[in-house]
C-alpha cells in the first residue's frame, strides 16, 4: 500500500513538473514605434523562447505607421525565427510616429522578409486563424499597445477558421490577457495612460468586455524600472538591432540614466509569473471617452503592485535584453 502511494505521489510531481515547464503560448501585440520598451520587450520574449519557457504564435500591430511591420520582421529575423506569422491593423488609426526614428535604422540596417505594413495578414484574420487553431484556454495574449485589435476581434464575426463570434473565440481559446495599460499614481495624470487613451473607443470596449482573466502591468510600474545603459554600454554585442534601438534613442533623448521598462514586464508576468517580483491587488477599471481609466466596484482585474526593489527587477530585464541569438540556428 505505501510503494503504490508513493508511486502515486512520484506521478502526480512528474505531471505537475511537466505541465510547469510547458512553454507559454503567446501572441504578441504591439504599437511598436512610438517607443523602444517594445523592442525590449521582444528581446524577452525571443529569450524566454529560446529557453524553451515560451512558444510565439504571433507578432501583431495595433498600429498603422510604415515601420511596424518590417521592424516585427526584423526582430524576428535577428531572432531566427522569421516565419513568425505577422499581421498588422487594417484601418487608418491608430498612427503613431517613431520620434527617434530608431525603427528607421534598424530597418535599414538589418535583413528582413516584410518590408511593408502591406505585406502583412490583416489583425483580426491572424487573430482568428490562430485562436481557432490551439487547445481551448492555453493561449496568453500580451497587450503592449493599445486595444484596437483586440476591439475589432470582440466585434468579428464567425468565419472560415472558427463558428465561433470573436467573444466567444477569445473566452474559449485565450487562458489570460497580459497588458501594459492604465495608470493609478495619484499625479496630475493619474487615470491617463498612452496605450489607454490612443483608441479611447477600443479602450472602452475590451475594458467592459473581456472575457478572461487580465493581469495589468500599469504605468507606475515600468516608470520605475529603467534598462538599456548596460546594454548599449556592453562592448561584446555587435550588430544588435535591439542594442542599436536603445543606443539610436537614448542618444536623442539624451538619458544617460536608462528607459522606463513599461512592456518588458508585461512580457516577464506573462512568462514567468508575477513572483518574485511583484505582488497584487484585485479591482476593476471602466474607460471613459476620452480615455480615462477610472477605479470601479469589482475584481477581475489583477494589478501589479512591487514586491521587489525596482532596480532589482531592472538588472533581472535588462539581462535577459542582452542574451544574443545562437548562431548555430
Amino acid at each position: 500500500m505505501k510503494k503504490l502511494i508513493l508511486y502515486g505521489c512520484i506521478i502526480l510531481l512528474l505531471g505537475s513538473f511537466a505541465e510547469k515547464q510547458k512553454p507559454v503560448s503567446i501572441i504578441f501585440d504591439t504599437d511598436i514605434a512610438p517607443d523602444y520598451d517594445d523592442v525590449g520587450a521582444m528581446a524577452l520574449l525571443h529569450v524566454f523562447a529560446d529557453k524553451g519557457e515560451a512558444k510565439i504564435l504571433a507578432t501583431i500591430s495595433c498600429n498603422t505607421f510604415e515601420t511596424t511591420v518590417p521592424t516585427l520582421s526584423v526582430l524576428n529575423t535577428y531572432f531566427n525565427r522569421p516565419g513568425i506569422p505577422v499581421a498588422v491593423t487594417k484601418s487608418n488609426l491608430p498612427n503613431k510616429d517613431c520620434s527617434q526614428k530608431w525603427a528607421e535604422a534598424i530597418n535599414a540596417k538589418y535583413p528582413h522578409q516584410l518590408q511593408s505594413n502591406a505585406e502583412a495578414e490583416d489583425a483580426v484574420k491572424l487573430y482568428r486563424r490562430i485562436l481557432a487553431a490551439q487547445p481551448d484556454k492555453s493561449v496568453t495574449i500580451v497587450t503592449v499597445g493599445f486595444f484596437t485589435n483586440l476591439a475589432n476581434l470582440l466585434n468579428s464575426a464567425p468565419d472560415e477558421y472558427s463558428p465561433l463570434n470573436g467573444t466567444e473565440l477569445a473566452a474559449r481559446k485565450v487562458k489570460q490577457l497580459v497588458s501594459m495599460a492604465a495608470r493609478l499614481d495619484n499625479t496630475k495624470d493619474n487615470g491617463y495612460e498612452f496605450n489607454v487613451v490612443v483608441d479611447a473607443a477600443a479602450s472602452k470596449k475590451v475594458f467592459a468586455e473581456w472575457p478572461t482573466p487580465w493581469i495589468m502591468s500599469g504605468f507606475e510600474i515600468g516608470e520605475k524600472i529603467l534598462t538599456g545603459i548596460r546594454l548599449v554600454n556592453n562592448d561584446s554585442i555587435q550588430n544588435s538591432p535591439v542594442k542599436d534601438a536603445f543606443e539610436i534613442a537614448l542618444t536623442k533623448d539624451k538619458n544617460n540614466k536608462g528607459r522606463n521598462s513599461w512592456d518588458q514586464t508585461a512580457v516577464l508576468v506573462a512568462v514567468s509569473g508575477m513572483e518574485p517580483y511583484f505582488g497584487s491587488r484585485k479591482l476593476n477599471f471602466e474607460v471613459e471617452a476620452d480615455g480615462k481609466n477610472v477605479l470601479m466596484p469589482g475584481d477581475r482585474i489583477t494589478y501589479l503592485t512591487f514586491k521587489e526593489k525596482p532596480e532589482v527587477i531592472a538588472k533581472v530585464i535588462e539581462d535577459l535584453m542582452m542574451h544574443q541569438p545562437s548562431k548555430d540556428k
